[in-house]
C-alpha cells in the first residue's frame, strides 16, 4: 500500500484498509526493534516537531521513532516557535517544508494542523489537536489487538468526557474499524452530532455500532475494552474542576466497572492519570474535593487489567509506522 507524501491529520482521511496497514506496519516495526533488527532507512531526512502543547509521550514518541529510522529531529517548543504569532501558518508551512521532510503539530485548533498540511509540501503528522487525536488511536488499537488478536466485533466502552480529542478520535477509530463504541457519560458529555452522524455512516459499511449510555452498569457489561481519560483536558481553565467532579464522580473506573466488564476485560487511558496523589495537579484536586483518585482508581491502574503501559510504549511503534509509510 503506497502512503508517501500523505499527511495524516485525522482518521477520517484514512480508509479501514489503510489504518489497518500502518497497524500491521507497527506491529512489524516493534518486532524489528525489539530483535535489534536496524530499520534506519530514512537516513538524511530530517523531521521538525511543533509543540504549542507540550507533551511526553508524543515527543519521546516522535524523537526516538525518527533516529530509530535514521533521522535528524528539530523540536521546537511553545517558546521556539513563532507560528500564528509573528509569522502565518501558511508561511510557517511554506518555510519548514523547504528545509525538512515532515512536519509534526501538537496543539489547538484542527483548523491550525488542517492549514498546515494544506501550504506544506512534505507530510504533516497530527501530535494532537482539540478535536483529534489520530496516533494515539493506533497505538490504542495495535495493543487491543496484541491482547484480543482481532478489532472487528470488540466492545468498546469510552467512561467519561467523551467531547473532546479523544473521545472523537476513538469514536472515528471504531467506527472505521469494525469495533462497537459506546460513550457513557452525562448527556451533555457526548460528541458532536455532526460527528456522530459521520461515524454512524460509516459504521453501517462496517458492522460497528456507535451507542450512547448515562448508565456506567449498563455500559460496561461485557465490555473487552474500558478505556477513560483525564476529565479537564489540556488547555481548560482549573475551576472547570469542580463542575467535572460533580458530574462524572459516578463514571470514575472502579473494580466494581472492571468485574461488571468480566474478567478477560482490559484498562485503557491515553495518559497521563490521575489515579492517586503523586502528582502536583493530582493531590491537589484530591485534597480540595476529598478523594484519592480522580478518573480511574489506583487498584484498577496497577491492576493486571491494566494495559496502559503497553499502550504507551505502543505510541512509538505506531508513529514510526505512520513516518515510515508517509516518508
Amino acid at each position: 500500500m503506497n502512503l508517501k507524501g500523505k499527511d495524516f491529520l485525522k482518521l477520517l482521511d484514512y480508509t479501514s484498509e489503510e489504518i489497518e496497514y500502518l497497524i500491521n506496519l507497527a506491529a512489524d516495526l516493534k518486532k524489528k526493534k525489539k530483535s535489534g533488527i536496524p530499520h534506519d532507512i530514512l537516513k538524511g531526512k530530517n523531521i521538525a516537531l511543533i509543540f504549542e502543547k507540550t507533551s511526553t509521550r508524543t515527543r519521546c514518541s516522535f524523537e526516538v521513532a525518527a533516529r530509530d529510522l535514521g533521522m535528524g529531529v528539530t523540536y521546537l517548543d511553545p517558546g521556539a516557535s513563532q507560528i500564528g504569532r509573528k509569522e502565518s501558518i501558511a508561511d510557517t508551512a511554506r518555510v519548514l517544508s523547504s528545509i525538512y521532510d515532515g512536519i509534526e503539530y501538537r496543539g489547538f485548533g484542527q483548523e491550525i494542523v488542517e492549514e498546515l498540511a494544506k501550504y506544506s509540501t512534505v507530510p504533516v503528522w497530527n501530535g494532537l489537536t482539540n478535536e483529534f487525536h489520530p496516533t494515539q488511536i493506533l497505538a490504542d488499537f495495535l495493543t487491543i489487538k496484541e491482547k484480543f488478536g482481532r478489532l472487528k466485533g470488540i466492545n468498546f466502552v469510552y467512561l467519561g468526557d467523551a467531547r473532546y480529542n479523544m473521545g472523537n478520535s476513538l469514536m472515528v477509530g471504531c467506527a472505521k474499524m469494525g469495533l462497537n463504541f459506546t460513550a457513557c457519560a452525562p448527556e451533555k458529555y457526548f460528541p458532536d452530532t455532526d460527528l456522530v452522524d459521520e461515524c454512524r455512516k460509516i459504521a453501517k459499511e462496517t458492522g460497528a455500532k456507535i451507542i450512547f449510555e448515562e448508565d456506567p452498569v449498563k455500559a460496561t457489561k461485557n465490555a473487552d475494552v474500558i478505556y477513560t481519560d483525564v476529565w479537564v483536558s489540556m488547555g481548560e481553565p482549573e475551576l472547570v474542576w469542580a463542575e467535572r467532579i460533580n458530574d462524572l464522580s459516578d463514571y470514575q473506573v472502579t473494580k466494581k466497572i472492571m468485574k461488571n466488564a468480566g474478567e478477560d476485560a482490559i484498562f485503557m487511558h491515553c495518559l497521563p492519570s490521575y489515579h492517586d496523589k503523586k502528582t502536583e495537579i493530582g493531590k491537589r484536586i484530591c485534597d480540595k474535593f476529598n478523594r484519592d483518585s480522580v478518573e480511574v482508581t489506583n487498584e484498577v491502574f496497577e491492576s493486571e487489567q491494566s494495559v496502559v503501559f503497553q499502550e504507551a510504549e505502543n505510541r512509538m511503534h505506531t508513529i514510526k509506522a505512520v513516518m515510515y509509510a508517509t516518508l
